[in-house]
């Protein structure tokens, strides 16, 4: 079975209404809550760095000799001035490198990702749009564009890269462009409208498949 999602014009002339027929198994299917929320979740985690550190006694250069004899000096007894109570010494429950990322598999990243996508489908927040193409990087005429589709703070999906486009999206906060082939679940539900050329839309409905 398909779904058909209709192609809006980009031009400023009237254009005859079409529709582009794909799979409803990667925009057709039911909302599963929890999975999205599982994925979503996974891929925050995963961009985190988690690169802080700092040095223990034992990573902190020097403090081999002892600094006073042990006894008869009216001191505290101590084995190295790399100790945490010293200035310049280790810390003592100190921070380290930590992986945060979660496994998710081959299988949920992609049904989720079928199920933003029929979500967004459903909600008409997935515009579909014959071709974005620009003679010239020009942010005054990409943003006509997608003010005349409605798309405000949108994300551009193209087939390929096309450096117009991202030169003219540049400028515009709202606005990210991204291929086909990059396009992650955090992006997809972080902007109000998706605008997607036909190829990018054919090109994710083969991948999902």
């Amino acid at each position: 079975m398909t779904v058909q999602l209709k192609i809006n014009p980009t031009g400023g002339g009237k254009s005859k209404s079409r529709n582009l027929d794909l799979s409803d198994a990667a925009f057709g299917i039911d909302f599963n809550e929890a999975l999205v929320h599982q994925v979503v979740v996974a891929y925050q985690a995963g961009r985190r760095a988690g690169t802080r550190a700092q040095k223990n006694r034992a990573a902190v250069r020097g403090g081999g000799a002892k600094p006073w004899r042990q006894k008869g000096g009216g001191r505290a007894r101590a084995g190295s001035i790399r100790s945490p109570i010293f200035r310049g010494g280790g810390v003592t429950f100190p921070a380290t490198t930590k992986d945060f990322s979660h496994k998710v598999n081959r299988k949920m990243y992609r049904a989720a990702m079928r199920s933003i996508l029929s979500e967004l489908h459903r909600q008409e927040r997935l515009v579909v749009v014959d071709q974005l193409a620009m003679d010239a990087p020009s942010t005054k005429q990409l943003a006509a564009t997608l003010r005349a589709l409605d798309a405000g703070r949108a994300l551009v999906v193209l087939a390929g890269d096309d450096r117009n486009v991202e030169l003219s999206a540049r400028n515009l906060a709202s606005v990210e462009v991204c291929v086909s082939g990059q396009i992650d679940p955090v992006s997809l539900i972080s902007y109000d409208k998706v605008v997607v050329t036909v190829d990018a839309a054919r090109q994710i409905d083969e991948a999902l498949q």
